[in-house]
This record gives C-alpha cells, structure tokens and sequence, in this order.
C-alpha cells in the first residue's frame, strides 16, 4: 500500500520584549533559577496580570509579514491543565479569538536528491500566551528543582493547516519561519535556548483517501535536524503500527536522538479538556486599525520582496539573492557594499567568497565582521581603479580582518601594495623578461599558449606582483605579436 503523510506545525516563538507578556519580570536568559520570577509569575494571591503592548506590536508585525488578518478584537483565555511548573494550575493564552487569522508562507523544499521545488502553506493562527516554567532535574539527588524564570515569558504560537507531505517540507517551512521571524525583529530565534521550537502533528493515510488518520504529536523539537529525524521516524512507526493490525492512538510523543526514535509522553488531550474559558483578569484585546497602520510603516522590507527588488536591480541570479538574504544583517552589509562599488558584482563575489568563508571559519556573525560594509566597499574600489590587484586586496581584507589597521590608505602604503600601471614602467619590465626566455617566446609563436602564462608568472615575479595583470596580459601580447 502506497502511504501519504500529513502534517501540520505548532510553532513557539519566544518574543524579543524585555519583560514578560503579563508581569514586569525580566524576560532575560540565563540569570539563576527563579530570580527573574515576580509575584504575578509566581500567582501569588491577589496579583493581577497586565498586557506587555510590545508583545501584541509584535504579533501585528507577524500578521502583516504573513499577509494575514490581524484582529481587531482578540480574547485571552485560560487553558486548564496540571503541571509543576504553571503556578496559576492554568496557562494564559488565546483560544477562540486568536490575534493573528489565517495567512501564508512560501518557501523552497529541498530534495535527497538535490532537486528542489517552491511550496506555500497556509496558516490557521498565531495566538499570543504565555510559557511555562522549567522542571530541574538533578541538581539535588532524586528530586526535581522548580525553575520559574521562564514562566510567563512571551510566547507567539504560530499554527498550520495540515498541508505538508514530508519531513522535508516541514523543515523547509519551519527554516522560512524562522528567518521570517528574525528578520523582522520579533525574535532571536535561538534555538538552543528554546526561543523557537516545534511541534509536529503526524499523521498517515493510504493515498488517495481523504479522511485523515490519527494523528501524534511530537512535542518541543528545537532543530531542524532533529524535526527533520523525528517525522521520519515516526512515519516508519504508524506505518508499521497499522501493516501489523494494530491501531494508531492519539498521543503526545517525545523525540529521543540518541536512540533516535520517539516515544509516548502522555495521552493526547483534546481542547474540551482544557476546558478553555476567558480570562477574567483580562479585558478584550482592542488593536484599532490605526495601530495597525502605524505598525506597518515601521516594518523593514520583506526577504521575498527584497529579493525581487534586487534581482532586478542589479540583474543577480537567484542563487545569489538567496544566500545574501539569508538574513537580514546579511541582506543589509550586501546592499550597503554594493551602493558604494562601481562593480556591483565584484560586491557579490567579495562576500559570497571571502566575507561568508572569513565568518564561517572564525564562527563570527555578520553583525560582528571586523570589516565594515563600507571598509570593503573601499578596497573593491581600490582594486576596480587599479591602485591594488586582488592579492593586495585580500592582504588588505585581512589585515583590517585581524584588526591591525583600519586606514585603507595608509595600509596601502604601509605594506607596498600600490600597484605598477605605468605603462612605460611595466614595457622595460615585459621587455627584460622576454629578452630572458626566448625558448618560452617560440613555444607561444608556435601554437603553444601555456608558454604565455608562464611569461605573465614570469612578469609578475619581476614586479613582485605589483603590475597592473590587465596590463601585463596586453603588453605582453601585443610585444609578442609584433
């Protein structure tokens, strides 16, 4: 029997405000346990939940980057449930008045094979809520510690229609997702820290059927690699599950990545058992359509349409626009450079090589580079006006790289690297070389062109790779034509 898989994303992105969703307490990682945790956090008697306004600023920011609806009225429910670390015995969140109403995301699928294809999949919601705290176990011998500083950290969860068909695609749209959200500012993103994590609902049905099957969901996946093994893995499972006569039950799984396979948390719960119902404490969330306008005037311009922009622009391939939008800091460095050059591909060239490989290897951010955009503007155009050749640019690169100096000029001039253009000074040069190796000048006259770029070397030496090489080439084949 031919199987297809459906599945559908849960996403948590940890919002960037400082303070969390419903209480002034530091949203900040990695102070000690329970020492960013208030007396709301806490639910102590009588303390009463405010409204963060930079949380719902945004989630507006998302709606709109989706092109979804974004509420004019929104409702803050309590979801019920038992757990150590939710101190109210219930979680702040939204229900059935989300914020943030349908929209979509297209993203690129890429294959085993190496094929790739474009995907768009829709979105039921994004909700604003609250997290919970952390259980802590280990630090006293069989017992578990209650951390509470994350508790009531702000939390956008970003909901999809069951549209995805493979592992593949769920790690294309969750890496779009994440980009998106980092791009536009209202989250780090970082994963290691759990400020966005997933989780996927899988289920499977034999092709062509239209019911869905029973569905598990694998909570709290915070890589796309282990996204991308869980959903693999879990496939295999149900599949086997149901060949063998057995039946599918609805649960709530957890990815184990050293054994690689996922196992049963607890029973999956339906929304009834949650037993949703507004929030008291909370008045209706009112965001006016002016708020919304105000909001998108701040709102920096799109990865999707900014690579339009670009591509027509400045007539770049699509495989260039894609890894210079990468992210947005990556995105403005690029556009900074490329404004500044004369050679709008040199730009390309200078970062997709020597910029991406320099951060890769030392493991710095792009927001880190020694190198200013404008500072690598400045050596390709020293190198496009002739003043240096490209090695020169490079021992430049580096030098401002490892920070022994920042003045382009005076680097120049410091390290000999003005370049030779003279015409009649590279002609004596060319001249003594060719009068040195007449057996290399008969190769090249008698057909053989690998003798001509033994001359160039040979020019080149001579200068200590200070001539003009444009020059050198035309020089040397016009004195050898002669």
């Amino acid at each position: 029997m031919e199987w297809e898989v459906v599945i559908g994303l849960e996403t948590h992105v940890q919002l960037s405000t400082k303070s969390k969703i419903f209480s002034g307490a530091s949203a900040a990682f990695g102070a000690e346990p329970n020492t960013h945790a208030c007396p709301v956090d806490l639910a102590l008697p009588g303390c009463l939940p405010v409204l963060n306004e930079g949380a719902v600023e945004r989630a507006i920011k998302f709606g709109l980057a989706i092109g979804a609806k974004v509420a004019n009225k929104s409702v803050f429910a309590r979801k019920n449930y038992f757990y150590p670390d939710l101190p109210k015995g219930y979680q702040i969140s939204q229900f059935e008045h989300p914020v943030v109403i349908g929209g979509s995301l297209t993203f690129p699928v890429e294959n085993a094979d190496g094929t790739s294809y474009t995907k768009t999949v829709n979105l039921t919601r994004a909700h604003l809520e609250e997290d919970a705290g952390k259980s802590v176990h280990g630090v006293v011998h069989g017992k578990t510690g209650i951390d509470l500083n994350r508790a009531g950290t702000p939390l956008l969860e970003i909901v999809t229609e069951p549209e995805m068909r493979s592992a593949a695609e769920a790690v294309g749209y969750a890496k779009a997702l994440h980009d998106l959200v980092v791009w536009i500012g209202i989250s780090d993103g970082d994963m290691q820290k759990g400020n966005f994590r997933c989780d996927a609902n899988v289920s499977i049905r034999p092709k062509g059927q239209k019911e869905f099957g029973t569905r598990t969901e694998i909570k709290n996946l915070n890589s796309f690699k282990f996204l991308q093994a869980a959903i693999e893995y879990e496939v295999r499972r149900q599949i086997e599950v149901i060949t063998e006569g057995g039946k599918v039950v609805q649960a709530t799984r957890l990815y184990d990545p050293d054994r690689d396979e996922t196992r049963e948390m607890r029973s999956k719960e339906d929304s009834m058992d949650y037993r949703y119902f507004p929030d008291p404490d909370l008045l209706p969330l009112i965001i006016s359509d002016e708020w919304i306008e105000e909001t998108k005037k701040g709102m920096p311009e799109l990865p999707h349409a900014m690579r339009e922009r670009l591509q027509k622009e400045m007539d770049l391939s699509e495989a260039d626009t894609q890894q210079l939008t990468s992210s947005r800091e990556l995105a403005v460095y690029f556009e900074t450079t490329a404004n500044a050059v004369k050679d709008k591909k040199a730009a390309v060239n200078w970062i997709r090589g020597e910029v991406l490989s320099q951060l890769n290897a030392t493991e710095t951010d792009i927001s880190e580079c020694p190198v200013s955009a404008l500072q690598l503007a400045a050596i390709i155009n020293k190198m496009t006006d002739g003043t240096i050749n490209q090695k020169g640019a490079r021992t430049i690169f580096t030098a401002i790289w490892e920070k022994k100096g920042d003045d382009i000029d005076a680097l120049i001039e410091s390290l000999g690297l003005k370049q030779i253009s003279d015409t009649s000074a590279i002609e004596a040069i060319v001249d003594n070389v060719l009068a040195a190796n007449e057996k290399m000048v008969q190769e090249y006259r008698s057909g053989k062109e690998k003798a001509f770029n033994a001359l160039v070397g040979q020019t080149m030496r001579a200068t200590k790779g200070k001539a003009n090489p444009a020059q050198v080439n035309a020089i040397l084949k016009k004195k050898l034509q002669a």
